[in-house]
This record gives C-alpha cells, structure tokens and sequence, in this order.
C-alpha cells in the first residue's frame, strides 16, 4: 500500500498546484511553487509540514512562493540542473534519467525540453504517477517558448512509453479549450467525443479535469497521436513523419 498522499488545488488564475505527503516519515512536497499564499492554505488545510519543493522549470507562475516558503519552512529546493541561473534557491539540480528516494518511493527525473530547454518531469516510480508542469496537458501540450517542434514530440515519447495507468498531474486548468481544439482535428473520435462531455459537465460545475492519465491521453489527446491516420487525413499530412504532424497540430493550436 502507498504511504503517499495527494493534493491538488487550484491558484492564481488556472494554475495548479500539488501536494504529495509521505504518512511514513511526515515529509511534504509542493510540486512548484505558483503561488505562496495558495500553497500555505493547502498546507494548513492538510495538516502537512512542507519539506521539499519539486520545481518543473523556471517560469514565473511556477516559482514565485519559492522564497516565502524556503523563508517560512527552509525547505529543500530541488530543480533542473538546466536552469540553474534561472531559479533561485536550488539547493539541489538534476537532469534526465537521475532517481532517488521520497520516502520508500523512486522518483525519476525525466528531461522534456520544448516548453522551455530545461524542463524536468517527475515520475513516481512505484505510485505510476507523474508531475508533467508545463509540458504534457490534458488534451494538450506547452507551446514551444524555448524548444522547438522536434525536441517537444521527443519529450511527448518520453511521456507516451510510461504505463498507461500512469495518473497524470500537470500545471494548468487549459482542458476544456485544449478539448474543442482536439475536436477540430479529430471529430470523429468517439472517446473524444465522450471525454468532452465529462470535461463540460465538471467545468460547469466549477471542478477540476485533472489529472488524467497517460492512457486517456494516448487515446484522445492529438499531440500524443499524430501517427493517427484519421488525423493525418484531416491535416493533409498522410505520408508525413510523426515529427511533422507533432508541429503541425502545435503550429495550428498556437494560431486558433
């Protein structure tokens, strides 16, 4: 049985922010760190003690309550070695393939550049659950700040070769949009059609869409599925490389 609980709340204007607790030794992550005053509030919520902050990669959104919270708890900072000059407080830097121990649990440092160069994902080896930030969304992905189209399909394979129970947490509440662009390219896909209806139904009543998983992706989301010969149909793109197709749907999404 899992000693690890999770969290999840709602901050600034679509963020999300995650709490994972081990029951075991009383240790507690904030995956980024959006919004200070938003994390203290899950915080006091919980009952937890915050130990550690996982950070995905360097934008605003996702460290601003770093030096609040490194201030009021002196946490451990944990973040990717990439962008080392672009966050402040690290006390400790990985990259890709690293692993260590939370508790009796593997994390696994997963590297998914595209969003920006030195974006890190953190998979929880034994919970099947990862942390994705900005890269993988549910029914979408990040727009390419820093990487390019090549190097986010890289890191979308990456993400596509985890078990499909994999239970997936990501760093905005952009499904619902992310849903009716889908559509546009894939409406004929029935699971689709069925998952925006839940989608609808849970924002209407003001609840969240995550997470998801790495199967539901894989069957509806089109940045995990441009080898799909109906999308490919629909694109114009029938003897393109999955690489082309990737860009493709990211270059229309951008311009939707």
């Amino acid at each position: 049985m899992s000693k690890l609980q999770f969290h999840q709340f709602s901050c600034r204007e679509d963020n999300y922010g995650v709490l994972v607790y081990d029951r075991e030794s009383g240790k507690c992550i904030s995956i980024d760190a959006p919004d200070e005053g938003a994390v203290l509030a899950a915080l006091a919520e919980t009952g937890w003690q915050l130990s550690h902050i996982f950070v995905t990669h360097w934008h605003f959104d996702h460290v601003e309550g770093i030096a609040g919270l490194k201030d009021k708890f002196n946490c451990h900072i944990v973040g990717p070695k990439q962008e080392v000059g672009k966050i402040s407080g690290l006390d400790e830097t990985l990259g890709d393939g690293d692993e260590f121990k939370f508790g009796n649990d593997t994390v696994r440092v997963i590297a998914t550049p595209g969003h920006t160069l030195g974006m890190i994902n953190f998979y929880f080896v034994e919970n099947d659950t990862v942390f994705t930030g900005d890269t993988l969304f549910a029914l979408g992905c990040g727009r390419l700040f820093e990487g390019d189209g090549a190097m986010m399909w890289e890191s979308m394979r990456k993400l596509a070769e985890l078990p499909r129970e994999t239970v997936v947490y990501c760093g905005h509440e952009y499904t619902l949009a992310n849903g009716q662009f889908a559509m546009s390219i894939d409406p004929d896909n029935e699971k689709l059609q069925a998952r925006m209806k839940l989608i609808a139904d849970l924002r209407k009543k003001g609840k969240p869409t995550l997470p998801t998983t790495i199967g539901e992706e894989l069957d509806t989301n089109p940045f995990m599925r441009p080898d799909d010969s109906t999308i490919r149909e629909n694109l114009g793109m029938v003897g393109a490389s999955d690489e082309a197709v990737f860009t493709e749907i990211r270059t229309r999404k951008d311009n939707a």
